[in-house]
């Protein structure tokens, strides 16, 4: 049965955890993230679940990595600065296979930056922190509803792909209230893939892929004996340096997470005879769609390509939304993060006109309309 309420986000981002089955929390106070914190550590205790508050956010991830090695649904939340801190774990759990979510709520930065105000900063860090070629789901809720319902997403991706994923949305859509729908989680989310063999002496490979590729790691505790470590490793777990090893378990890492792409695909909006294409994501692109009406009533076939999963990047549905345009315009609230994969993906078949703003506060609908006003123009397409 589902029920209609009125959520703040960031309570919406705990209340989708609780509905996937996370039971064990590790976090530290931070702005903007903190009412996650909050909301767990009353409700974790009453469903038999552990909230545990750590010294920092190393500490915290390195919790949540153990508990989910013991084969608990487990999950921090933090901001910029302490996401930065927790980067090297996620390096660590995506080599290790270990499922986890991790939440970012972004602020201003870089450093301490604007603790309060809302940024989309984080973008690459998500993508690029950690060092390596290291494999990354990220997804991007644009509404308090889509907190809820995309954190639990975000769970059954991490465990279906033993895989850190990172739910990234900004402090305006975490501090936001919307009437969120609280429904029961879809039938159907699998837990992590397992070995089909009992434990005992014969038992040898705990990295060994399923028909996704991904290992069939056992949960401690459960009989099994076998070695993780964060260096790169065959089959066996055992430490290797053998390059043909090693290059293959990297592409396997990096091919597993294509699932994501599947589960996630953008929403399109107006885009059947769109000439001007928007791209945004999280709270941007609900100020661009807002656009996309204001620009049509002024006779510019505009459109909106809204991204939910950020990484990996969903090419193919950039190339169609991207393939008819005239103009392409990438909004975000950085100095240029995603924007890149949209150049990359257009080359310089489209025009590209990024609108690009980092200052602690949100782009508006006129900003949006004005700009592309401006760049086809005053409003005639060339």
């Amino acid at each position: 049965m589902s029920t209609l309420q009125l959520v703040q986000g960031n309570e919406a981002c705990a209340l989708g955890a609780l509905a996937a089955g996370c039971r064990f929390f590790a976090g530290y106070p931070i702005s903007p993230s903190s009412e996650i914190a909050e909301a767990l550590a009353r409700a974790l205790p009453r469903r038999g679940g552990v909230f545990i508050q750590m010294e920092d956010e190393m500490a915290s991830l390195g919790a949540v990595l153990g508990a989910a090695m013991g084969g608990a649904r487990a999950m921090t939340a933090t901001s910029g600065p302490g996401f930065t801190l927790m980067q090297e774990h996620l390096g660590y759990a995506s080599l290790a296979e270990i499922p986890c979510v991790v939440v970012d709520v972004m602020r201003g930065g870089p450093s301490t930056g604007l603790p309060t105000s809302p940024s989309q900063g984080d973008v690459m860090q998500a993508r690029w922190g950690s060092h390596g070629d290291r494999a990354t789901v990220v997804v991007a809720p644009a509404s308090v509803q889509e907190v809820h319902d995309l954190t639990g997403t975000a769970f059954a991706l991490a465990e279906r792909l033993r895989t850190p994923v990172v739910v990234l949305f900004d402090e305006v859509i975490g501090h936001m209230r919307e009437g969120v729908t609280l429904a029961a989680p879809p039938a159907g989310s699998a837990g992590r893939p397992v070995p089909g063999e009992p434990p005992g002496p014969s038992f040898r490979s705990a990295y060994r892929p399923n028909a996704e590729g991904v290992a069939m790691v056992p949960d401690f505790g459960r009989g099994y004996r076998f070695h993780v470590t964060g260096l790169m490793h065959d089959e066996r777990g055992y430490p290797t340096s053998d390059p043909a090893t090693v290059a293959a378990l990297l592409e396997r890492l990096e091919r597993k997470t294509d699932a994501a792409l599947d589960a996630l695909p953008p929403e399109r909006y107006r885009l059947e005879d769109a000439t001007v294409v928007l791209i945004a994501y999280g709270i941007t692109a609900r100020m661009a769609r807002a656009a996309v009406d204001v620009l049509r009533e002024r006779g510019i076939p505009a459109g909106l390509l809204r991204p939910r999963l950020l990484w990996p990047v969903p090419v193919a549905a950039l190339e169609e939304a991207i393939a008819p345009a005239e103009l392409v315009v990438a909004a975000e609230m950085n100095r240029g993060q995603w924007s890149l994969e949209v150049e990359r993906v257009a080359g310089r078949q489209v025009p590209l006109a990024p609108y690009l703003k980092a200052g602690g506060s949100i782009i508006s609908v006129e900003e949006l309309v004005e700009h592309v006003l401006a760049a086809t123009r005053e409003g005639v397409l060339a």
